[in-house]
């Protein structure tokens, strides 16, 4: 598994993970939310979409998606509706104007809000046709004729996983110091709106945006 294109991945990987995105703000507004906690949640969630996609992508699904425009087309719209949904809860919890609990940002669990963050995550990622397309794209270049393709693309998603992952945790842990701005109900307006904002910009642009040729 460790070829001579490994580290050329790595290099590749890590910065992709770095980009900001939908990943990044849903992370950012879930430990905003629920704390630390939730932060974790929704980064092992979204990541553990990942083999989801490697897996379609190694078993040739994704070429019948791109191939087929109805089948395209639908999962567009359902990823796109999503973030949709995502951004107007988000803009009405800025409009509610909450203060988002301190003791939430400390890390401190809250009951019955251990499934929220990990169907967030996971369904935002799932949903992302853009992932598909991306795996599809991408993998084949480090997978030889000779590999196990389904080994192959589960092993370069695990490794996109860690890194993802670790930065994205990384993340959390920076919005989680920032306690005392967060309780406060000034910030926690602001962030539900501005990220509410960009989620349903977000999910407008990929229900408007064409299928690849």
């Amino acid at each position: 598994m460790l070829d001579a294109q490994f580290l050329s991945f790595l290099v590749a990987i890590t910065l992709l993970s770095m980009s900001p995105g939908v990943d990044t703000l849903l992370v950012i507004r879930n430990t905003a939310r629920g704390g630390v906690r939730d932060g974790v949640l929704t980064s092992l969630a979204i990541c553990c979409g990942l083999f989801v996609h490697a897996t379609i992508s190694a078993l040739g699904i994704s070429v019948i998606l791109l191939q087929s425009a109805w089948a395209f087309s639908v999962l567009k719209l359902a990823g796109a509706a999503y973030l949709i949904w995502l951004g107007v809860n988000g803009l009405l919890a800025a409009r509610r104007g909450a203060g988002l609990p301190v003791t939430a940002v400390a890390g401190e669990l809250q009951a019955g809000s251990t499934w929220r963050p990990i169907r967030e995550g996971l369904l935002s990622n799932v949903l992302n046709p853009k992932t598909i397309v991306f795996y599809m794209a991408f993998l084949p270049q480090f997978i030889a004729p000779t590999d196990p393709v389904l080994l192959k693309s589960l092993w370069l998603a695990g490794v996109h996983f860690v890194i993802a992952n670790l930065w994205q945790v990384a993340i959390v842990l920076m919005v989680g110091s920032a306690g005392r701005w967060l309780g406060s109900r000034l910030f926690a307006r602001a962030l539900n709106g501005m990220t509410g904002a960009v989620l349903i910009l977000l999910g407008i642009r990929l229900a408007l945006e064409r299928q690849p040729a």
